[in-house]
């Protein structure tokens, strides 16, 4: 229960920091999202908030729950906003918002901590199922 509290909190917060940045900073740079996009965004939201907090891992929950707020805050951002997601943030070439890093940074603490769970309990890869 402890760890799915936390990647529901974890994503909450990502999408409340993602819509207030998204709110007070002015932008001319939008992208539209297909209806498919935003359904999958929502159904790979809540698989991973429903998944991830079942593996013993405090750490997995977090980074499950900062991707999941990403993918959230754009699907509420695509609705929120009719001419597509805003993106406050550009460095160069790429415009993005907060949501875009916290899907980026969600997913690779994903796969970084599953590595690292899957070496500290190598022994029980090797178990019969």
């Amino acid at each position: 229960m402890r760890r799915r509290v936390a990647a529901a909190v974890a994503a909450l917060g990502v999408v409340a920091v993602d819509l207030a940045y998204e709110a007070v900073t002015p932008t001319a740079l939008h992208h539209p999202r297909a209806p498919v996009a935003l359904a999958l965004m929502a159904v790979l939201a809540v698989a991973v908030l429903v998944a991830v907090p079942r593996v013993p891992s405090l750490a997995l929950s977090l980074a499950g729950g900062v991707a999941a707020g990403g993918a959230l805050g754009n699907l509420v951002s695509a609705l929120a906003w009719r001419s597509g997601i805003p993106d406050p943030i550009v460095r160069g070439a790429y415009a993005f918002n907060p949501a875009d890093a916290a899907v980026l940074i969600g997913a690779a603490g994903l796969v970084g901590l599953t590595l690292v769970f899957a070496w500290d309990n190598r022994h029980r890869l090797r178990a019969p199922a």
